[in-house]
Order: C-alpha cells, then sequence, then structure tokens
C-alpha cells in the first residue's frame, strides 16, 4: 500500500532573530517553506509573507500543513486553539524558541508525527528535543502510531486513550491479531501484550485489549479495535438493481456475519457488468475500489457454490464466490449469500 505524500511544513517566526532560525530550517527540513511578516521578508522570493500570523496557523490547520512555529509557547497555544479538531486530524506542531535551544512537540505527538519532527528540527538547531507524551517519557509504545504504521485504520479512537493508560497502569494488554499485524511491537515488547488466539475468549476476560482484524463484536470500553482494508466483496446482481438496495443488502450481510465495513477493500464483480450504474455508485458511496474480471479469468477460479442458473445467464458457474476469490486471493470469509435482486460473497485479500 502506498504512503500517504507527508504534508507540507509551514516554518513561521515573527522577529528577526526568529528569521534567522526560520529560513535555516526551512532550508533543511524536507517539504518546508518558510512563512515571515511582510516587513521581515526582504527581497527573498521564497519567502511567503504574511500580515497576521493567526490567518498562517489558519492556513495551516485547513489544509493539513504541519507547523514549526519559532516564538513563544503562549502565541502559538491562543492562535491554533480555534482549529483544533482532535488527534486523529490536527496536524503536527513545534514550537521553537528564538535561541534554538529547545524544540517542543505541543500538538499531535504520535498520529501527527510532531514528536518525530521535534527531533529534526532539534537536531538541525544543536538543541534539545523537548517530549512530554506520558508513553514516549516511560519508553512505552504508542498504539496510535503503531497502528499508522501497520496500514491499519483505528475504529474507536476514544479507547486509544484508555488502552494507553492501562499500560501506563502496568497492566498487560490482551492482543487478538489473527493476521500479525502488530508482530513485531508484540516482540519487542512481550512484557507489555498477552498473545490470545480466540477473539470471545479474550473478550469475556474483562481485561483491556486490542483487537487487529474484521471481525466485527460488541466491543468494551477498553479495547482498542485496529482495522485492515482486507476485504473484498464479490458482486452480481440483476439489471437495473439500485444502489440503495445493493447497499442495503451489503450492510445487512456484513451486519449479521459480524463483519466490518471499514475492513472493506473492494466490490468485484464479472466484466458484463462493469457498467452496472448500482455496483458503480454502491462502490463509490463506501469509497472503495470497483474492479471487474472476463469470463475467462472467472472461469478458472474454483468455488464452492457453483450455480446452473449463473452458467446459463453469464457462461460462468459463478459470479459473486469466483470474483471475491479471484479479487481476494486467499480464503472466502463468507460463502455465496442470496438476495432479492443481488448476491454477493466476501474474501480476505491475500
Amino acid at each position: 500500500m502506498a504512503s500517504a505524500p507527508k504534508p507540507m511544513i509551514r516554518v513561521v517566526a515573527l522577529t528577526p532573530q526568529g528569521g534567522v532560525l526560520a529560513r535555516t530550517l526551512s532550508r533543511s527540513l524536507p517539504g518546508a517553506g518558510c512563512w515571515l511578516p511582510r516587513t521581515r521578508a526582504g527581497d527573498d522570493p521564497e519567502i511567503k509573507t504574511f500580515e497576521r500570523v493567526a490567518q498562517v496557523f489558519q492556513e495551516a490547520f485547513q489544509q493539513g500543513e504541519d507547523l514549526v512555529c519559532v516564538m513563544a509557547t503562549g502565541i502559538v497555544v491562543r492562535g491554533i486553539a480555534p482549529h483544533l479538531r482532535g488527534k486523529d486530524g490536527d496536524p503536527a506542531v513545534v514550537v521553537v524558541d528564538e535561541a534554538g535551544q529547545f524544540a517542543i512537540s505541543l500538538l499531535s505527538g504520535h498520529l501527527g508525527g510532531a514528536n518525530q519532527l521535534a527531533r529534526q528540527v532539534a537536531q538541525i538547531l544543536h538543541g534539545t528535543p523537548v517530549i512530554t507524551t506520558a508513553s514516549d517519557v516511560r519508553g512505552l509504545p504508542a498504539l496510535d502510531l503503531a497502528a499508522a504504521q501497520a496500514g491499519l485504520a483505528i475504529e474507536n479512537p476514544a479507547a486509544v486513550r484508555q488502552v494507553q493508560m492501562s499500560l501506563l497502569s502496568g497492566l498487560r494488554l490482551r492482543l487478538v491479531d489473527p493476521d500479525g499485524y502488530l508482530t513485531q511491537l508484540a516482540e519487542q515488547h512481550p512484557e507489555l501484550f498477552i498473545g490470545e488466539n480466540d477473539l470471545d475468549t479474550a473478550l469475556a476476560g474483562g481485561w483491556p485489549g486490542v483487537y487487529a482484524g474484521f471481525r466485527e463484536r460488541a466491543w468494551p470500553q477498553h479495547w482498542l479495535v485496529l482495522r485492515p482494508r482486507n476485504l473484498v466483496i464479490g458482486l452480481g446482481c440483476h439489471r437495473g438493481t439500485p444502489a440503495a438496495e445493493i447497499l442495503g443488502f451489503i450492510k445487512d450481510t456484513f451486519k449479521k456475519a459480524r463483519l466490518s465495513l471499514t475492513s472493506l477493500k473492494a466490490l468485484a464483480t464479472i466484466e458484463l457488468k462493469k457498467e452496472e450504474p448500482g455496483l458503480k455508485e454502491a462502490a463509490a458511496r463506501l469509497g472503495v475500489e470497483f474492479i471487474w474480471f472476463t469470463k475467462e479469468e472467472l472461469q478458472t477460479v474454483k468455488v464452492p457454490h457453483p450455480s446452473p442458473q449463473v452458467v446459463r445467464l453469464v457462461g460462468v458457474v459463478s459470479v459473486s464466490e469466483a470474483a471475491a476469490l479471484k479479487a481476494g486471493g486467499l480464503e472466502l470469509i463468507l460463502p455465496k449469500q442470496k438476495g432479492a435482486n443481488a448476491t454477493l460473497a466476501v474474501a480476505r485479500v491475500a
């Protein structure tokens, strides 16, 4: 999976001395630009200017750009306060004193990358990074950062704090991770995690834990749920089946099978259905890829539930199971399910 491009970094200063540091940092940090007051910029065409620093802060938050602010912490706190949304959406904010002695990770230390950015800034200025996040101070792993590095989406961000507090309190976490997304983390910190094979048994124990997978349950507040994008739906439908009906069928089927839609990666079908409006719209509304296979490609796939009727209609023994397996490549998680006007199956992506 391709990683998202790093956000641009706005290095902002207010005073002449701050401007000297800002210019140095903007030249040394990849993807950085320098913002100075109009009266401090001189004739340098690479310097971006402003009248009010509050506008620079607002634009950075709107565009998801990180901030390195060479100025007093109080100015930065007051300036960014109206724009704060949450730890899973705010950009990194680092504050640097005008002497370049300290680089303070102020906001979005883990997920936003402010802790790492503060270390980079301090290294450039031969200063000291100031990291105050409890897990870093105690040498504990940051689970939100570990999830992001493993390509896992956090389904319940509020649980991050509870689970992290459990680690800080000295409790070991139950870890249910059937596909091994967090294996390296668990091996690095065996004193913090207890591996569990059975999800329901682990949940029944009453201990805090972490689950990485596509199964759905009634999650306790002290369980962190991490979702891989590793499910593919194979779909067949009658001509003209509306997207609303297809979406309702998908959601009902996933609910009954206790599968998470957050883990859905793609919808797959036969080439004959690639222009079916309901299928295309359903994929778009789910925010997943829409893919299709030729009749010849699907004929090579062995399925558990071949259908003579499907052979008569489209010339292959299966659409839903075959498309799911062709796209997924590992195993059929949910065999063919029939709705009024559509059929689906779910496979796990390799």
